[in-house]
């Protein structure tokens, strides 16, 4: 299982970690989610886990990965 982890400098509550969470779990490969909006970070765990494709879940959920 590999993890990535990405700075959304732009999430600031539950209502944030909500929507990148559900856009990142409809993303092949992922397994687990965790973020924390507090420090600004999301860790994606997953098999063959594709950055660009998990960059533009982050963006479809209306947020920037640094």
């Amino acid at each position: 299982m590999t993890e990535i982890t990405y700075k959304v400098p732009d999430m600031s509550c539950g209502h944030c970690e909500a929507a990148v969470s559900s856009e990142l779990q409809n993303v092949p490969g992922v397994a687990s989610v965790v973020i924390a909006h507090d420090a600004k970070l999301v860790a994606v765990h997953g098999a063959d886990l594709d950055d660009a494709a998990l960059r533009a879940a982050i963006e479809a959920a209306g947020y920037h990965a640094a």
